[in-house]
C-alpha cells in the first residue's frame, strides 16, 4: 500500500470548518514562536546566537539542561534533544568570521523511553525549530541504530540503564549505583562511514553470556574494576576503556586490573560474571551487540510529495545513483531514501498541506519499507542543507 493512503480527510470532513488552514500558515509559526519563546531551556542568551553544543534530557515533561560533564552519557530509559550549531561562511566554510549559524536537532530516544517521553522530545524539538526560525535539520536518533551523524557528534557515547520517572509511568529498570556491579561493554560504532576511532561505551547485563571475544568490558566491583580484553578487540577500544577506567578512578581510589582473554588470570571475571564451568580456552564468547548499523538497502530512492494535481501524491521521482540536485524542485515536499538514512527535503514553495504531511507520510514508509525501522530520519529546509544532506543525494 502506498506510503500516503489514508492520509487525506474522510469525504465529509471540511478542512475549513477548523484551523487546518492555519497549518504552516505565519499566523502558526508566530503562535510556534511565542511558545517557543518562553521555554527556559532556549531563552539562555546563547541557543542560537552561539555555535556549540547543548544537550537536554525529558524529565516530566520538561525539558531539562543536561550537565556537561555528563555530554555523551545517555540512559536507556530516557528521551533527549540534542542541538548542534556551527557557523559557515557563504562557501561552506567552518567558524568563518562573518557567521551564518547552521543548526542540527537531534532527539534521541533510549531503548525503553516511554511514549509521553518520547512525544514530549519530538514536540519540543519542532519548538526548538520554530525559536531558530525553521533553519534547523532535525533528526531522529534510536538508541538501537545510531546514525553517522550522531556519531560524529558523540564519537565517545556512552549508553546507561536506567532512567527518570515520567508523567504517566516509570521506567522499571535496576537504577545504577554504586552497589551494583556494572558491566560496560566498549566496541567500534557499527557503520565504517562513522570512522574508525567513533566508540561506544554501553551498559551490558552483568554476566558472562554478555562477553565477547571482539571487544572489550569493564566489571566494576565496587572495590576493584577488572578489565577484560576479548582476544579480537580493536586497539581503539583498549584505548576507549583506559580512558573510561581512569574517569571511573577520579571519583573513587580503587585497584584496576587489566586482563587479556589469553591469559588464564582472564577466568577469575568470567567466574564472578557466573560462568563458573566454563572452559576459558575452548568457549567462544559471542554476544550480540547493543546497537547495530540499520539494514542498508542498496538502491537509493527518490520521492515526491506533491498536491499539485488536486489530490495528495506520493510517487516515485527516480532510483538509482542517477539523484542530484536537479531532481529537486521547490514547491514540493521530497522524501530520499539514501539506503543508510531517510531525508525529507522541504521546498520553499511547498503547500501547507505538504509541509504539513511529510511526517505523517514518514511513518507510512517506514511501516511500508519494514526494513527502514531503523534508519534515522532527518527533515531539512531548502536553503538550509548542510553537507550531510548533499552528500546524501550526491553520493
Amino acid at each position: 500500500m502506498p506510503p500516503h493512503n489514508g492520509l487525506v480527510h474522510p469525504d465529509q470532513y471540511d478542512w475549513r470548518d477548523s484551523n487546518v488552514a492555519l497549518i504552516n500558515s505565519d499566523i502558526d509559526h508566530k503562535v510556534k514562536y511565542q511558545s517557543a519563546a518562553t521555554e527556559p531551556a532556549w531563552n539562555n542568551g546563547v541557543v542560537g546566537a552561539e555555535p556549540g553544543l547543548f544537550v537536554w534530557r525529558i524529565e516530566d515533561f520538561e525539558v531539562v539542561p543536561w550537565p556537561r560533564g555528563k555530554y555523551g552519557s545517555f540512559h536507556e530509559g530516557d528521551s533527549y534533544i540534542v542541538l548542534l550549531s556551527k557557523s559557515f561562511d557563504g562557501q561552506g566554510r567552518e567558524g568563518a568570521e562573518e557567521k551564518k549559524l547552521i543548526h542540527d536537532i537531534f532527539f534521541w530516544l533510549g531503548a525503553h523511553t516511554t511514549q509521553d517521553e518520547a512525544g514530549t522530545a519530538a514536540y519540543k524539538t519542532v519548538e526548538l525549530d520554530e525559536f531558530l526560525h525553521g533553519a534547523a535539520t532535525q533528526h531522529r536518533e534510536l538508541q538501537t541504530a545510531p546514525s553517522d551523524a550522531f556519531a560524529r557528534v558523540f564519537p565517545r557515547l556512552k549508553i546507561l540503564r536506567g532512567g527518570v520517572k515520567s508523567g504517566f509511568t516509570h521506567v522499571d529498570l535496576d537504577e545504577v549505583s554504586p552497589h551494583v556491579d556494572t558491566l560496560l561493554r566498549v566496541f567500534q560504532h557499527p557503520s565504517a562511514a562513522a570512522g574508525r576511532d567513533a566508540i561506544l561505551v554501553h551498559e551490558v547485563a552483568p554476566s558472562w553470556q554478555s562477553l565477547d571475544e571482539q571487544d572489550v568490558f569493564i566489571l566494576d566491583k565496587g572495590d576493584k574494576i577488572y578489565v577484560w580484553q576479548g582476544k579480537q578487540c580493536a586497539p581503539m577500544e583498549k584505548l576507549k576503556a583506559a580512558q573510561v577506567v581512569h574517569d571511573l578512578t577520579i571519583a573513587k581510589h580503587v585497584d584496576v586490573e587489566v586482563l587479556a582473554q589469553t591469559e588464564p588470570r582472564s577466568k577469575v571475571v568470567v567466574d564472578y560474571l557466573g560462568g563458573h564451568d566454563v572452559d576459558l580456552f575452548s568457549m567462544q564468547f559471542h554476544a550480540p551487540r547493543p546497537v547495530s548499523a540499520a539494514t542498508e538497502r542498496e538502491v537509493k530512492k527518490l520521492f515526491r510529495l506533491s498536491d499539485a494535481g488536486g489530490d495528495m501524491a506520493f510517487d516515485l521521482v527516480k532510483e538509482g545513483n542517477g539523484i542530484g540536485k536537479e531532481d529537486l524542485h521547490g514547491d514540493d515536499v521530497f522524501l530520499l531514501d539514501s539506503g543508510k538514512g531517510i531525508w525529507i527535503w522541504e521546498g520553499r514553495g511547498a503547500s501547507r498541506a505538504e509541509k504539513a504531511m511529510w511526517l505523517q507520510v514518514v511513518q507510512r514508509y517506514i511501516s511500508w519499507q519494514q526494513d527502514a525501522a531503523d534508519l534515522s530520519v532527518a527533515k531539512v529546509k531548502q536553503g538550509n542543507e548542510g553537507r550531510a544532506f548533499w552528500t546524501a543525494v550526491e553520493a
